[in-house]
């Protein structure tokens, strides 16, 4: 590949999959770090191809040597085989110091909305600790703190509305009301490749236009699937004791302390004026026919 292009860790997952599909359409060219080449719904990618091997560090420098920029979306959701929070920073710093060898002119690091390194959730403080990577790599860097996500290939959204087409009764921890501001992939993209294009170094907020409760956003949802069962109000203890339990049916783990305390403080809502346009109400309305068909395993798509 010629000297010019750009890396996009996880090309065929979820967020690294709107950049990838945005700077394509600018006409750029693309290589994927990613360990999952043949996920389905990214057939028409066309991007080359390179291991993500943390193990092997010179190939991941070879990998991204002569690249312009290096979107760095790479995270983990929860602890899984063996993988926690702390590997996935020490991870960050291998890549991080990988692109530094490579000559990489700009990274542009997909964070996560109001991270906080004394945070008593470990993704929220993992997250703080790769930003502060990015920022002491010396390099040119820009972080994306994104809020929630929505777009295809969803699975957070996808499965609330499998939930509410399935199940007899759809648990909410506690009140509800607690607030989340969704934005779009595609905004996100958007939002990433302007800040990538930046002289300076910055940190941006990527939040759509409006702040909503969980409970209208749950709402929502079940408008645009016309299925709205009884909605049970429950502690968050036994909301992830439920969530658990469906867990087991479906092998997989559907929901987190970290993600239930994130949501209940607010951590998905931006402090900084809304950069997304996209409203997630006219997403839902326009993918109600294919949204929540079917469940969407987090443990399929990444182990």
């Amino acid at each position: 590949m010629e000297p010019g292009f750009d890396v996009v860790t996880g090309a065929f997952s979820y967020t690294g999959r709107f950049i990838a599909r945005r700077l394509l359409a600018g006409g750029r060219r693309v290589r994927t770090l990613t360990n999952h080449p043949r996920r389905p719904g990214a057939e028409d990618i066309d991007v080359d191809v390179a291991p993500l091997q943390f193990a092997d560090r010179a190939a991941l420098v070879e990998s991204l040597r002569g690249a312009d920029v290096f979107y760095n979306t790479y995270w983990v959701r929860f602890r899984h085989g063996g993988l926690g929070f702390g590997d996935a920073v020490a991870n960050t710093r291998i890549l991080m110091s990988a692109a530094v060898e490579a000559g990489v002119r700009k990274v542009v690091h997909i964070s996560v909305s109001n991270p906080s390194r004394d945070s008593h959730l470990d993704f929220y403080a993992g997250k703080a600790r790769t930003e502060e990577i990015v920022r002491e790599s010396g390099v040119s860097w820009a972080v994306v703190r994104p809020t929630l996500i929505f777009g295809p290939g969803d699975i957070l959204i996808n499965n609330i509305a499998w939930l509410l087409r399935t199940m007899p009764v759809f648990v909410i921890p506690e009140h509800g009301l607690y607030r989340v501001q969704p934005v779009s992939g595609e905004d996100v993209a958007e939002i990433a490749t302007w800040a990538a294009g930046e002289a300076e170094n910055n940190t941006v907020d990527a939040a759509g236009p409006e702040i909503i409760s969980y409970m209208e956003l749950v709402d929502s949802v079940a408008v645009a699937v016309r299925r709205r069962p009884p909605f049970l109000y429950l502690p968050p203890a036994l909301t992830l004791f439920a969530a658990n339990a469906v867990g087991m049916f479906v092998r997989d783990v559907i929901l987190t302390r970290q993600e239930v305390e994130g949501l209940m403080e607010e951590r998905l809502v931006s402090h900084e004026p809304p950069r997304g346009k996209q409203r997630v109400d006219d997403w839902l309305l326009r993918s109600a026919d294919s949204l929540g068909r079917r469940y969407a395993s987090e443990l399929n798509r990444h182990w």
